[in-house]
């Protein structure tokens, strides 16, 4: 079990805070790698830090766990937080407040082999023509960094 499921066991649904490190994966086309559990929106992969871990290491680590890839270099894009970022569900279910570290890759290694076990699709996309099903706050910020992004192309 990992560091935020210990603490989740500790506080029940009281609100905990996530650093949730997210990479832009560039391919030499210029598309962007997007990914999704199956019947969830689609969205840049990432995961969620443990303790004494880096957040490059997180990153890394969770690239090549759920998609094959073996990610080189890191440019961070930004650090992002506040209410959009809020998951208080209606339910009584757990209540994350996420700190999002967003970085931009395209040095990277490896065929993309999405994990079947956790049944996560993946696919490359041209900017201009993101799935209609993308998660609203990663295409707000997918549109806001396009000229970041060209410099991949």
């Amino acid at each position: 079990m990992g560091y935020c499921e210990d603490i989740r066991n500790m506080i029940g649904n009281s609100p905990l805070i996530v650093v949730r490190p997210s990479v832009a994966i560039i391919n030499n086309k210029g598309e962007i790698l997007l990914y999704r559990y199956s019947g969830a929106s689609w969205g840049i992969p990432g995961g969620i830090l443990q303790l004494n871990e880096s957040v490059e290491n997180c990153i890394k680590r969770n690239v090549k766990e759920d998609l094959g890839l073996m990610l080189n270099s890191l440019q961070l894009f930004g650090v992002y937080s506040g209410h959009e970022l809020n998951t208080k569900p209606e339910n009584g279910e757990d209540e994350y407040h996420t700190v999002a570290i967003g970085y931009l890759c395209s040095d990277y290694e490896g065929a993309l082999t999405p994990d079947e076990n956790q049944t996560i699709e993946a696919e490359f996309f041209k900017l201009d023509q993101l799935p209609a099903d993308t998660d609203p706050f990663i295409k707000k910020k997918l549109v806001e960094l396009t000229g970041n992004l060209k410099i991949y192309k």
